[in-house]
């Protein structure tokens, strides 16, 4: 992408003038490059967007020519991969391997997106189950919520985006989409792609690029918009929350994922996972591996194996294929996640690997031990290439350790007692527990979402789409 980039708002096909208040400026969090500029648009901008979303949806799209389209967009994506990927490189910081991930998992949400716009229906209701109801056949059918506002989050620019927009084609539902204001080149990219090069119509699908405070709110507060998808932290999801609480809104939130290593699990495989699990996308990820609980028999070994497998870790420009860590997303981000690692060691914390900032600017991956669950390290979601490590006696204090959360994503447990196993199922108040891998683990199919402040919502394209449609019971009499 260039370094000068002017890119057309709303719709994205064409627009008459827009009250834009200027534009914003973008640079690369790696090296504060400039890669473009985009409109500041205002309420306005929203409000031109969501009508035309109304508009369009006034002429559906049957089911087959939304699934085409889906199936087209993973055809054109798969076949712009490495565009896509230096785009999200760049805008993100994300290693640019990480990257060539992420666009591939776009892909297969499509593909699933599109098996669900075929095969989305209702269900046959037996109404000659009750005397009054002899004679009629009842169904219910899956139609349309309404337009869709879908508000993205800046460390998936790709993927988490393709998990709004393609369950939302697929149930026949246009869509206004506010990208991260650090991250919006890959929403653009993706729209023109749809609308250029897939088939969809323009209406359909608009990018308002601006602020939360603007573009944001104008998108929650627009009475015609039927239902918000959003990703991000927990105070601005259940802001929205709060602000629209006539809406159906789907909330997923943050983390701060925990990972139980019993003495006769695979230690040692667990530590190889956890140096991808927790430094991934320097660990700025919902469910980035955090809160490392290690049975107390094995503490030493296994730390000495953890500290043996991130320092091969390579730190530097996203755009060098050797790179597996690069920035966070912003300066004051790596200010916050430093300042969290200094006042945990305050607390009694030691950091036993890492810790400094490079001269690029980039926080190497940082391992600090005598964790306590009262540090921000521990018990709010670090977002930033950190895993804290601490001690337990018995796997019922585990437990008790991982619960002792405000968040409920994803959780996971190293074992070969099955029975162990199936306890830390039970027991582990969690959207998803994961046995014998890293609480980092996500296939793009299942239902993905948590409980308390990680959200309410399960996304994955079946269970998306059927939050973004309604019932509707038909009887018909005799």
């Amino acid at each position: 992408m260039s370094t000068d980039v002017e890119v057309t708002p709303v719709p994205l096909a064409g627009s008459p003038h827009l009250a834009t208040s200027g534009h914003i400026e973008v640079r690369a969090p790696f090296d504060g490059s400039l890669i473009g500029r985009v409109p500041a648009c205002t309420a306005g901008d929203v409000d031109r967007a969501v009508r035309a979303a109304r508009v369009a949806m006034s002429q559906p799209l049957p089911a087959w020519k939304r699934a085409e389209i889906l199936d087209r967009a993973a055809g054109r994506l798969a076949a712009r991969r490495e565009e896509f990927a230096r785009v999200v490189a760049r805008e993100a910081a994300k290693p640019i391997k990480t990257a060539r991930v992420e666009v591939d998992r776009a892909v297969g949400t499509f593909q699933f997106a599109a098996v669900e716009a075929r095969t989305l229906v209702g269900e046959v209701v037996a109404m000659d189950a009750i005397p009054a109801g002899e004679g009629k056949i009842g169904f219910t059918m899956r139609v349309p919520i309404g337009v869709v506002g879908a508000i993205a989050p800046f460390n998936f620019p790709l993927n988490l985006v393709v998990h709004k927009v393609g369950p939302a084609i697929a149930a026949g539902c246009a869509v206004v989409l506010k990208p991260a204001s650090q991250t919006p080149f890959s929403s653009i990219l993706l729209a023109r792609m749809l609308i250029d090069e897939c088939g969809l119509p323009a209406e359909w699908l608009s990018v308002v690029t601006g602020g939360g405070s603007t573009v944001g709110n104008a998108i929650v507060d627009h009475p015609d918009v039927a239902l918000v998808t959003f990703t991000g932290s927990p105070d601005v999801g259940w802001g929205i929350r709060a602000r629209a609480p006539r809406k159906r809104v789907g909330l997923e939130l943050g983390n701060n994922a925990p990972i139980i290593i019993e003495p006769d699990g695979d230690w040692k495989t667990a530590a190889a996972k956890i140096k991808v699990a927790g430094f991934s996308h320097a660990g700025q990820s919902c469910i980035s591996t955090q809160r490392i609980l290690v049975h107390e028999s094995i503490s030493v070994a296994f730390i000495d194996e953890l500290r043996r497998q991130v320092s091969t870790l390579v730190v530097g420009d996203p755009l060098d294929e050797a790179t597996d860590v690069s920035a966070l997303i912003s300066t004051s981000e790596r200010e916050r996640v430093c300042a969290w690692i200094d006042e945990a060691c305050v607390e009694g914390g030691r950091v036993l690997l890492g810790g400094e900032v490079t001269a690029e600017g980039i926080l190497r991956p940082t391992i600090v031990g005598d964790a306590r669950p009262s540090m921000k390290i521990c018990s709010r979601e670090v977002f930033g290439p950190v895993v804290a490590v601490a001690t337990y006696s018995d796997v019922a204090e585990a437990l008790r350790l991982a619960n002792d959360s405000d968040f409920g994503l994803q959780a996971a447990i190293f074992t070969s007692n099955i029975g162990t196993a199936l306890d830390a199922v039970r027991t582990l108040d969690f959207g998803g527990v994961i046995v014998n891998d890293v609480p980092t683990f996500r296939a793009d199919q299942q239902p993905y979402g948590g409980l308390r402040d990680s959200g309410n919502t399960r996304e994955g394209p079946a269970y998306s789409v059927r939050e973004m449609t309604e019932i509707r019971m038909v009887i018909l009499g005799a």
